[in-house]
């Protein structure tokens, strides 16, 4: 067994998987509420003119997640851990204050979308609203149960099985409905924002920050230890699996804009799937209305199970560094502190409160929320990855700096914009 096999506590695999399986993981976590109701739902509202927003998006997170991985394999920190030594002692709490109220809203987001998704597959109850309830009730704990009982081994396998459907049956159902291509590739390459009624730039701006996800892309620094990269060398690594799984979130994103400008979306989580899936009945037969139903189940019960693992590493480690204050743990340590455990229950059961809620308004606001993460963490890399920072010869390059850059004058330009009379 390889000295990074001892590492990681695994077997070392085979070549291909081994470079691409984190970013996999970053696809499956990032695609799920956020790419396909807000994609969907955006789809709807303003058409295909949004989907440079994709693009855009994409490139933005896969900029942070290196500059994140780039951090942590030069320095040995976590980007967390890098922050919070960094900042006075009250001021490490603000992450805490952040944390808390996006995980409800996340956490009920994607309950929601579960329940939705498999109601609209599987029924079994009169009222789309209490199927939207159980469903997504079943889903949370049996998310909690692969968490508890499979470990990361099983969850990385599962997740990359996810993946492969998710893209395969959204993708294809996208190029079947034959959409306009001329206005897709209009859509792609000219920045434009329809005005809806108003409502234009808020969807846009909730496209974007819903792209391959918002607070879990702190979740990779995890998974890259969990794999056994550790250092400077690993960093080419990172940006081939990183590039791999931002992209395949791109083309996703796309599709479900594509799928969602074809249909009125309604405004309730089982209304969404059920008017997607008889526009594509109508219009491709049942076969495809099944299969784009499985994709989507595929996708958004993926991104649960996938925040319900990571997102307690944060809590873990925060509570390590600010209450704790113990050194860093070995590879696999974080998911058998009680603070894991405490933080994976809670995300598992209290944002059930949130299921009662309309889910077009849940959903809108849990991307808004996840979106105003995006600069901060972009402040976070500039300051810690440039040129007076600790990273010598891996430090930020012009390019980089230039988006990161470009991050923090979108979202100024663009909060700016909504907060306008």
């Amino acid at each position: 067994m390889s000295e990074r096999a001892d590492r990681s506590g695994a077997p070392d695999r085979p070549g291909p998987w081994r470079r691409i399986g984190p970013g996999l993981l970053v696809a499956a976590t990032g695609v799920g509420a956020g790419d396909l109701a807000t994609s969907a739902f955006t789809g709807s509202a303003l058409g295909v003119a949004v989907l440079w927003a994709v693009v855009v998006g994409a490139v933005f997170k896969f900029t942070l997640n290196e500059g994140l991985a780039r951090w942590q394999l030069v320095t040995g920190e976590t980007l967390l851990e890098g922050v919070m030594r960094r900042v006075p002692r009250p001021l490490r709490f603000a992450f805490l204050v952040y944390l808390l109220p996006w995980t409800w809203i996340v956490g009920s987001a994607l309950m929601g979308a579960c329940g939705a998704t498999a109601h609209a597959l599987f029924g079994g109850f009169e009222d789309p609203a209490t199927g939207k309830v159980v469903w997504g009730v079943v889903h949370s704990l049996a998310g909690l149960a692969l968490v508890l009982v499979g470990g990361f081994r099983l969850f990385e396998r599962l997740m990359g099985v996810a993946v492969g459907v998710m893209f395969v049956t959204v993708v294809a159902t996208a190029i079947a409905l034959a959409p306009d291509w001329a206005a897709v590739g209009n859509g792609l390459v000219v920045p434009r924002i329809p005005d809806a009624d108003g409502a234009g730039l808020g969807w846009t701006i909730a496209l974007m920050g819903g792209v391959g996800g918002t607070l879990t892309v702190l979740c990779y620094g995890y998974w890259i230890r969990e794999e056994g990269r550790d250092g400077p060398s690993d960093i080419g690594a990172c940006r081939l699996d990183l590039g791999v799984g931002y992209a395949m979130t791109a083309i996703f994103g796309i599709a479900m804009v594509v799928i969602g400008s074809t249909v009125v979306v309604e405004g309730r989580g089982a209304g969404l799937i059920v008017a997607l899936g008889d526009r594509l009945r109508d219009d491709l037969g049942p076969v495809a209305r099944n299969a784009f139903l499985v994709g989507a189940w595929a996708a958004v019960f993926s991104s649960l199970v996938g925040v319900w693992q990571a997102v307690p590493y944060l809590f873990a480690d925060f509570w390590r560094l600010a209450v704790e204050r113990r050194p860093a743990p070995v590879v696999g340590s974080l998911t058998r502190t009680r603070s894991y455990r405490f933080y994976l229950f809670a995300l598992a059961f209290a944002p059930m409160a949130g299921l009662a809620i309309d889910f077009r308004s849940v959903q809108q606001i849990y991307a808004i929320v996840g979106a105003a993460f995006m600069p901060l963490l972009a402040v976070a890399l500039l300051l810690l990855n440039g040129r007076f920072g600790p990273l010598g010869a891996h430090r930020d390059r012009v390019l980089a700096t230039v988006v990161l850059l470009g991050t923090l004058a979108f979202f100024a330009y663009q909060g700016v914009n909504a907060l306008a009379p």
